[in-house]
């Protein structure tokens, strides 16, 4: 009897993932003291994606600063490892980029604007014209091209932190860290830097990770916002920003799952710190 060919069977091998672009891997950072040792970070472990905007936030001191310089390879930390693009990193890695809060003591003021955005790629020993290519896009790209013959101290302090935005993306970073950037401005400043950093990650596709101790800005601004526990440190939660891709100040932030949003995470930010709060109790009443 005759049988029937089958066809074959569908295709069920789930699509290939990519590796993540930045892995931290159980970091723990611990310090030296005169009354003994200080656990600063315990166990910290996420990952990021290529492309991808996520967003830091914690208690005050839960060791937010602390965290990125190990991950940009300032600092070395007692255990555990940090994988970028699958190479591990010991020290300042050459397609990463950092941008900090206190911009103008980043930035050379006797250097023309041009002239410190280009320092960095000096140091690459990239020649004089694409040295001169990269800077002139970067700063086009966050409106200072026009600036470009100006000393910082002709700036306002918010175009001299998009002067250091630029510098760090003239350098071409695979990875983009960012330490409360925008905390030294004012709030209207502070918004349009908000709007700049959506469209620069979207234009020149980097991974960014942001480090910010306001929870609106960390909602608006992130595809992931982690949420980092008192010291010592582990993430406490990892919470997906649902919202639309295209955001804008008004309409964005007059969502109600906006609000849903900020609201998690202000909960689990206070929770961490009432935490920390009763800890030194707790260890008094044991005593």
């Amino acid at each position: 009897m005759a049988t029937t060919p089958t066809a074959p069977a569908p295709e069920t091998t789930a699509p290939h993932e990519k590796a993540p672009m930045l892995d931290v891997t159980g970091l723990q950072k611990i310090y030296p003291g005169q009354q003994g040792e200080v656990e600063a970070l315990r166990d910290l472990t996420f990952e990021l994606g290529q492309g991808e905007l996520a967003c830091l936030v914690g208690p005050s001191g839960c060791g937010k600063t602390t965290l990125l310089k190990c991950i940009a390879g300032l600092m070395r930390p007692s255990s555990g490892s940090v994988v970028l693009a699958g190479n591990s990193i010991t020290g300042p890695p050459p397609d990463m980029a950092v941008v900090f809060q206190e911009y103008g003591r980043s930035l050379f003021p006797w250097l023309r604007v041009r002239d410190n955005v280009e320092l960095p790629l000096k140091e690459k020993k990239l020649p004089k014209r694409r040295r001169r290519e990269l800077s002139d896009e970067a700063l086009d790209a966050v409106g200072l091209l026009k600036s470009a013959d100006a000393y910082p101290w002709q700036l306002s302090g918010g175009m001299q932190q998009r002067v250091a935005i630029a510098r760090a993306i003239a350098y071409e970073p695979r990875v983009l860290l960012m330490d409360e950037p925008f905390a030294a401005v004012d709030a209207q400043t502070r918004a349009d830097l908000e709007d700049l950093i959506r469209t620069l990650w979207k234009r020149f596709s980097m991974t960014v990770l942001f480090v910010t101790h306001d929870i609106d800005e960390a909602v608006y601004l992130g595809e992931r916002v982690l949420v980092m526990s008192s010291s010592p440190t582990v993430i406490q939660d990892d919470v997906t920003i649902d919202l639309p891709a295209e955001r804008d100040q008004i309409n964005t932030r007059g969502e109600h799952r906006f609000a849903e949003l900020r609201t998690r995470i202000y909960a689990e930010i206070r929770n961490a710190s009432q935490a920390a709060a009763a800890r030194p109790q707790e260890a008094g009443r044991a005593g």
